[in-house]
């Protein structure tokens, strides 16, 4: 008999490189991406990397301000593990790239 092998599932909601042109389905609200990670956990997923968005333009955006509405939702309704991204985008440093997280760590949770 073969052996089981156990998967562990990563969703990327929404991705760095890609903006809503590219896609209607692509979640740019804290709503969106809230109901995203929490389908995508629902499906199977064990993780669900996130990035933040602009809600006006869609582009990536490391403001900490824009992650706590959506991470409060997942929280709420999933013990899925959240991977905040610490990648932004190609055109942040590494300082603005942190920001959520270090943002996070040290007021989550609320």
């Amino acid at each position: 008999m073969a052996a089981k092998r156990k998967v562990i599932i990563s969703c990327a909601v929404t991705g760095a490189i890609h903006a809503p042109s590219m896609s209607q389905y692509l979640p740019v609200t804290a709503d969106k991406i809230a109901r995203a990670s929490l389908e995508a956990a629902t499906a199977g997923a064990a993780i669900v990397h996130l990035h933040a968005r602009d809600p006006k333009t869609g582009r990536p955006s490391q403001d900490p301000a824009l992650f706590p509405p959506f991470l409060e939702k997942i929280k709420a309704n999933s013990d899925v593990v959240v991977n905040l991204t610490t990648g932004g985008s190609p055109t942040m440093t590494v300082q603005e790239r942190m920001r959520p997280a270090w943002s996070s760590s040290r007021n989550w949770p609320p």
